[in-house]
């Protein structure tokens, strides 16, 4: 709102707000000459009050405050010429997945995400004693393996299972589950802190669940990452995925980096 048209408006109201008149003794007596007694008696009046102007004033005042509050605060919001695009690429990139962490694999070597740089990896967080998703999850992954060697043209794949359940889970109980799935999958564990560092950075959810002493279940979130050689997450599955879809979607994640 510029200044012409702040100034308009407040013409505009001074034209329709009435004013408030007052009358003197003079102006209540009749204009004709006639012997009737004066209308008003009495004393000469008292100096008239300002106070009929008042409101009005402060009406027009008010207005005229909020206008240019209103014409100072759109300059202060006002977003120059280019800085608006900026703005909107960096809010539709969503959430950081992923980041550093320590774990051991199941030979008790030190593994960070830095000895998995150059590798696309197929991650996966879950535990030894789920009793249903874990493990068909888990025999997804090995037939995603399968599949994937079976092409041609394939790129290998780094499949990592990693314990949300480190209290249960030791190296030596990890490497015979995932021996009897696949061999080829890397498992990693590690402190509880740690592991709660790693799964924070993937942003997995997983809560203990119908406790009972030292037995108990684990209700997680069951997703699958997979990542690029630069250990960034390129895209998450889910449950309802099959082992060809999932190698389906890997090869086109695959090709797409290519391009």
């Amino acid at each position: 709102m510029d200044w012409t048209a702040i100034f308009l408006i407040t013409c505009f109201l001074c034209r329709f707000i009435p004013p408030k008149h007052f009358h003197s003794a003079s102006c209540l007596r009749s204009g004709r000459k006639t012997n009737d007694p004066p209308l008003l008696t009495g004393p000469s009046p008292t100096p008239k009050s300002w106070k009929p102007y008042i409101l009005p004033g402060a009406i027009l005042g008010g207005f005229s405050g909020l206008v240019l509050f209103l014409h100072y605060n759109d300059e202060r919001r006002a977003i120059p010429k280019g800085q608006g695009e900026k703005f909107e690429r960096s809010a539709i990139q969503g959430p950081i997945i992923g980041g550093p962490f320590s774990l051991f694999d199941t030979e008790g070597h030190f593994v960070t995400e830095r000895n998995l740089l150059g590798n696309w990896v197929l991650l996966y967080f879950g535990y030894t004693s789920s009793p249903d998703v874990g493990p068909a999850e888990v025999q997804k992954m090995a037939k995603t393996m399968d599949i994937l060697g079976s092409k041609q043209d394939h790129h290998k794949i780094l499949p990592v299972f990693v314990t949300i359940d480190p209290q249960r889970d030791t190296p030596s109980q990890l490497r015979a589950y995932l021996k009897e799935f696949d061999p080829r999958i890397m498992g990693l564990s590690g402190p509880v802190a740690a592991v709660r560092q790693m799964t924070q950075e993937y942003r997995v959810y997983f809560k203990k669940i119908d406790e009972e002493g030292d037995d108990y279940l684990v209700e997680s979130s069951h997703n699958m990452y997979l990542v690029n050689p630069k250990m960034q997450v390129v895209r998450c599955f889910g449950v309802e995925y099959s082992g060809e879809e999932l190698a389906d979607a890997i090869v086109k994640e695959l090709k797409k980096a290519e391009t």
